[in-house]
C-alpha cells in the first residue's frame, strides 16, 4: 500500500503571467495559472489570483507542491474472492476484514490504525485486507457500498460491519465484542 508525502518545490509557469494580465480582453478565467514542477510527473496545480490582486502586473508563483508515493509495510495477510472461503468463513474464531482500495483516502488514514491492531491483538483475532478493486465479488455479496468498511466475522458469520475512518477506540471495542 502506498502513502503519500508532499514537499515544496518550485514551479514552473505554464503560461505567460505578463502576457495575460496585459492583455485588456482576458478574462478572470483566462488570468488563472497553471504550475508544474519538473519532478512531478506532470502534476498541475491551479493558481488562482484574487479579483483585488488583478492589475497590469500578476506575481509569479512561488511555490509548488510535489506528492511522491513511499511504500509501507503491513503484516495483514491479503484476502480476495479467491481465498474467502478458505480464510474467513471457515476460519475458528474472530476474523476482521478491511474492505478497501487503493485511491481511497479514508483508507490510507485507517491503515496505521489497522496495523496497530492487529499487532495488539496477535493470537487473539486474524486481520485480513480485502482490496474491492481486485475482488468486486466478495464486497457486493455483504453490501459494502462504502469504503473502508470493517467487517468482524465469529466463526464464519458476519457479526458487526464499521464504515468508514473511525477513531481507534471504536475498531478496539468492537473487536473486544468478540472476544471470548
Amino acid at each position: 500500500m502506498a502513502a503519500f508525502t508532499c514537499t515544496s518545490r518550485p514551479p514552473v509557469p505554464l503560461r505567460s503571467e505578463s502576457r495575460i494580465a496585459s492583455s485588456p480582453s482576458a478574462s478572470l478565467s483566462a488570468r488563472r495559472m497553471f504550475a508544474v514542477s519538473p519532478d512531478s510527473a506532470g502534476l498541475r496545480i491551479r493558481l488562482s489570483q484574487s479579483s483585488s490582486l488583478l492589475t497590469s502586473k500578476v506575481p509569479r508563483p512561488r511555490k509548488g507542491i510535489v506528492c511522491e508515493a513511499q511504500e509501507t509495510t503491513t503484516d495483514i495477510s491479503i484476502v480476495n474472492d479467491t481465498t474467502w472461503d478458505s480464510l474467513v468463513l471457515k476460519a475458528d474464531g474472530p476474523v476482521l476484514v478491511d474492505f478497501w482500495a487503493p485511491w481511497c483516502g479514508p483508507c490510507k488514514m485507517i491503515d496505521p490504525l489497522v496495523n496497530e491492531l492487529a499487532k495488539e491483538y496477535t493470537g487473539k483475532v486474524k486481520f485480513y485486507k480485502l482490496n474491492t478493486d481486485d475482488s468486486p465479488s466478495t464486497p457486493s455479496k455483504y453490501n459494502v457500498r462504502s469504503i473502508p468498511t470493517i467487517m468482524i466475522f465469529v466463526n464464519g458469520e458476519k457479526k458487526d460491519a464499521i464504515i468508514g475512518a473511525v477513531p481507534r477506540s471504536t475498531l478496539a471495542s468492537s473487536i473486544d465484542k468478540f472476544l471470548q
